[in-house]
Order: structure tokens, then C-alpha cells, then sequence
């Protein structure tokens, strides 16, 4: 697991670095998703099952995966990539997580993995939990704290007609609080509105700790 969280600035001149296991893990992450959207949508068509897993295999819902499990705080990196936050750089947490989960799929095979990727993925992919409105639990959260409501603001949509994907940002009190990938504008926003409520928790228990 040393590998799988190390940079290679760490491991200036050595292939000892995540590279080869995030190579790895991007497979059977792809392989695990697929899997499991077909499990959940045994209807689904061929169309419904690529806006899927594109709105779920994507860098920033893989940096947030990372942030959940902490792996920011035990990355490996040279000083200079230290210094400039990489620990917090979406496509450094992003690599290590497709490397974390390489690691996985080499020490227990794809079962392992796979069980990773489903009990992570819950709030993604179909099923009761994707029920959950995390819209409105921001919207409460953001008018107890800051009597404000938040806001939000697509900044991207890419791809074409038959899979666009939409990138929208949350801004309470001006301040930006995550951003969201998803099929629809809709499911952007509720990405982006997950990002924050875990921004939002983190903070208060920060100060309560």
C-alpha cells in the first residue's frame, strides 16, 4: 500500500510510485462500476448505463471518494508538489484512489475491489440511498449556520447530446464549496451539494474537536 500512495516526486528516479497501480486500478474501477450498473439496472440500456458511469468515474467524485478515506493525509509527496497542496489537488487524490483500489485488486482479487466500489459508490449508483436529497440538507445546514441560502452555478457542460455531462459549482456566502459532475444539471447539483455538506461537517467538527 506504500506504493499505491506514493507520488511520483517521492520517488524521484524509482518507479516505486502509484503510476503503474493507478494504471491498474482504473481498470477495475471501470470494471467494478460496470459491473455493479448492471446488477442495479438490469434494464438499463446501453445509453443509460454510460451516463452512469460517466457521472460517477469521473476525477473530481474520485478526489472526493480520496478525501473521505483520508488518503490526502497520507500521500507521499515531494516537497515542492507538498508545498504547492497537492495532497488537496484533484487529480493527485484522484490517482491515488485509482491506485489505492490497484493496490486492493492485487492483495484480495476482484471480489475485494468490487465490494470497495460498491459499499463507496452507494450514493451514486440507483438504489435508496441515491434518494437521498442532499440539496435540501445544504439548504438547511447553510441557513442555520449563515442564514444564507446556497447558490448554484453550472460551469461546464461537455460531451456530446446522447452523454453530456454537467459540472456545476455551490457557493455559500460567495464562497465556493464544491463542485458536482453528473448526467443532468440535476444530478450536478446534488454532487456539488454532497461536496459541501461534507465540506460544511469537516469544518464543524474541526472546530468542535
Amino acid at each position: 500500500m506504500e506504493v499505491a500512495l506514493t507520488h511520483p516526486s517521492a520517488a524521484a528516479g524509482s518507479q516505486r510510485n502509484y503510476e503503474r497501480l493507478e494504471f491498474l486500478g482504473d481498470a477495475v474501477l471501470d470494471l467494478a462500476v460496470a459491473d455493479l450498473l448492471m446488477r442495479r439496472f438490469p434494464d438499463g440500456d446501453e445509453g443509460r448505463l454510460s451516463k452512469e458511469r460517466a457521472s460517477v468515474v469521473n476525477s473530481r467524485t474520485l478526489a472526493d471518494k480520496a478525501r473521505q478515506l483520508g488518503l490526502g493525509r497520507v500521500l507521499r509527496l515531494g516537497k515542492g508538489e507538498d508545498r504547492s497542496g497537492g495532497r488537496d489537488k484533484v487529480s493527485i487524490l484522484a490517482a491515488a484512489f485509482e491506485a489505492v483500489l490497484g493496490a486492493i485488486y492485487t492483495d484480495g482479487g476482484l471480489p475485494a475491489a468490487q465490494r470497495v466500489v460498491e459499499r463507496l459508490f452507494a450514493d451514486e449508483i440507483g438504489g435508496p440511498a441515491a434518494e437521498r436529497d442532499y440539496k435540501t440538507e445544504v439548504q438547511e445546514l447553510a441557513y442555520r449556520r449563515f442564514r444564507a441560502q446556497p447558490l448554484y452555478d453550472l460551469v461546464e457542460a461537455s460531451g456530446p447530446e446522447h452523454a453530456k455531462l454537467f459540472t456545476t459549482r455551490i457557493l455559500i456566502n460567495g464562497r465556493e464549496m464544491g463542485q458536482g459532475t453528473g448526467a443532468s444539471k440535476k444530478r450536478s447539483e446534488q454532487a456539488a451539494a454532497r461536496m459541501a455538506l461534507s465540506a460544511l461537517e469537516a469544518a464543524h467538527q474541526r472546530r468542535d474537536g
